[in-house]
């Protein structure tokens, strides 16, 4: 396992951001394990929808989870705002960060994710693979 971290700034695409990380990093297969911040854009996909809900507001990020694989990232994430209304859903990108974004991922080296079409779900489901060492 090998550990990364970074951070974003003002601006940035959360979602966009933590894609290119990991296809600039070769992420085979990965989990996120923190996520510290605010957004001022939000893009968030509810259960169920098929399109984004759009909050023009500062936000805090309060939790962020996720698999991360070379064909896509699967992240949900949870945001509070100044009243402490809690919105959560599918990390869509348009989430454009605040102050900062501090992330911490953990690449798992002995896996590799990918994402196909799932005939029961009709969504692309992660591919689990377990590499075998030679």
């Amino acid at each position: 396992m090998k550990e990364h971290a970074f951070r974003l700034q003002r601006g940035d695409d959360l979602n966009a951001s933590i894609e290119q990380y990991v296809a600039e990093n070769k992420i085979k297969a990965g989990v996120i394990l923190s996520c510290v911040g605010s957004l001022y854009r939000s893009a968030i996909r509810g259960a169920g929808k098929e399109d984004s809900t759009i909050l023009e507001k500062a936000v805090e990020i309060v939790s962020m989870t996720g698999t991360l694989s070379p064909d896509s990232c699967h992240i949900h994430i949870s945001i509070s705002d100044a009243e402490l209304k809690t919105y959560g859903g599918h990390l869509k990108d348009g989430c454009l960060v605040n102050t900062t974004a501090e992330i911490v991922l953990l690449e798992l080296d002995t896996y590799h994710f990918t994402r196909e079409l799932d005939d029961k779900t009709g969504y692309d489901e992660l591919v689990i693979k377990k590499l075998t060492k030679d």
